[in-house]
């Protein structure tokens, strides 16, 4: 029914010529079958019931089509012109009026949209991959805090931040078009069975982003020693350029298959060393030794601490951001309470899997200051050593002063 009315506005069926005279004759008393249409005769007068169709509207202004042209022959009797191809053509207007009604409401909304004040923080664009700066050597990518990766503090963990981190290396690869398997691992290293494995991590935190900040994370790559390199990273405010984080890690590599470290092989230095900067470390290296934990020297244990399953990255092992989670388990809940993590030393011994059941031990120093200093280490139930670390914490609200960062200049 709605077909035949929708198809009925656009080629009229008329009727033919005889329709009209052989309906008076054909029409009497008593009830007559007009295909599916009943008519009576009620006090003399014919009823007939029919479906009427509603003029079509445009706009929500109503169309009156023009009645179909009738002509009388010698007899005086009415007809409708012969059905031809020419009056078959639909009504070009009414659709013409449709389509002009829909681009004037389109063009409205794109106005309005178009009118809108443009603020200056809504020219970053939060999610892009980011790209290649400074002479091809430095990956630079802008991220916006989210409501999800905020704490207790209203301000970024520093998981998020080492995500951010870790984010910007992979891009990094990726951009320079050596991201083929796994984490960052080359062609060459691939052939070889090798992936980059993180063994020694220093961050210092001046001040944590809170929601809604953009932040620009700058990290570029250096040669250190014969088979190692070294990933720089630099955090700023993206409206303010203020430093947020500087972050320095040393990366070996590691044979996938039989889980040992590996020398660096040529051809893989060959693909890397285009992109070294000769620069110095972003955070100036802490040579103190970190303390190995043991039961007694631990006064804060937490034990049966286990992977799951999102917690494995594509090389089939914890994501190294996770050990961090880790080892702040044990860190008692005053300080969390009192104070922020302001800087971290981290060095990962071993890796672990999805099946590995650990434990976090912590011993806290008194330096005699607001400051704190502590001693983690995470080791294995079998008691094989995974991560030791250092963490330094200020008072919460301790007055940072923040400096504008510069990426430091390649003098290769």
């Amino acid at each position: 029914m709605v077909a035949t009315a929708a198809t009925s506005s656009f080629f009229p069926v008329t009727p033919s010529p005889d329709s009209s005279d052989s309906k008076k004759k054909r029409l009497g008393n008593g009830s007559i079958n007009l295909g599916g249409v009943k008519s009576k005769t009620s006090s003399g007068n014919l009823q007939v019931k029919a479906n009427a169709q509603a003029p079509p509207k445009i706009n929500g202004t109503k169309v009156v089509t023009p009645p179909a042209e009738v002509f009388k022959n010698e007899d005086g009797v009415s007809f409708h012109p012969p059905r031809t191809f020419i009056n078959q053509l639909p009504d070009w207007s009414m659709l013409l009026a449709a389509i002009t009604t829909v681009f004037l409401a389109a063009e409205k909304q794109w106005m309005m949209l178009d009118w809108k004040p443009k603020r200056p923080d809504m020219l970053i664009d939060p999610f892009g991959i980011g790209k290649i700066v400074q002479d091809g050597l430095v990956f630079r990518q802008n991220f916006s805090i989210r409501s999800y990766e905020i704490g207790a503090d209203q301000t970024a963990s520093i998981e998020t931040v080492m995500n951010h981190l870790q984010e910007t290396a992979l891009n990094h690869v990726g951009s320079a078009g050596l991201l083929v398997d796994g984490f960052g691992s080359t062609p060459e290293m691939c052939k070889k069975n090798l992936i980059w494995v993180v063994t020694r991590m220093q961050v210092v935190v001046d001040r944590y982003p809170t929601w809604g900040n953009v932040v620009q994370v700058d990290t570029w790559v250096s040669a250190s020693g014969k088979n190692c390199m070294r990933r720089d990273w630099l955090v700023r405010d993206s409206k303010t350029g203020e430093v947020l984080t500087r972050a320095s890690s040393i990366w070996v590599m590691m044979n996938k298959v039989t889980r040992r470290l590996s020398k660096m092989p040529e051809e893989v230095r060959g693909e890397i060393e285009p992109y070294f900067m000769n620069s110095e470390p972003v955070v100036a290296e802490d040579g103190r030794k970190l303390v190995k934990l043991d039961d007694s020297s631990a006064e804060f244990v937490q034990k049966g601490l286990t992977p799951r399953w999102s917690d494995l990255d594509v090389n089939q092992h914890v994501n190294n951001v996770k050990y961090i989670g880790w080892i702040l388990e044990s860190a008692p809940l005053p300080i969390l309470e009192t104070h922020e993590l302001s800087s971290m030393t981290l060095e990962y011994r071993k890796e672990c899997g999805r099946d590995s059941v650990l434990q976090s031990l912590t011993a806290v120093s008194d330096n005699g200051t607001d400051e704190i200093e502590c001693q983690h280490l995470l080791r294995l139930e079998g008691g094989s050593e995974v991560m030791r670390g250092r963490t330094q914490w200020r008072p919460k609200n301790a007055k940072i002063s923040g400096n504008v960062g510069q990426i430091p200049a390649d003098t290769a």
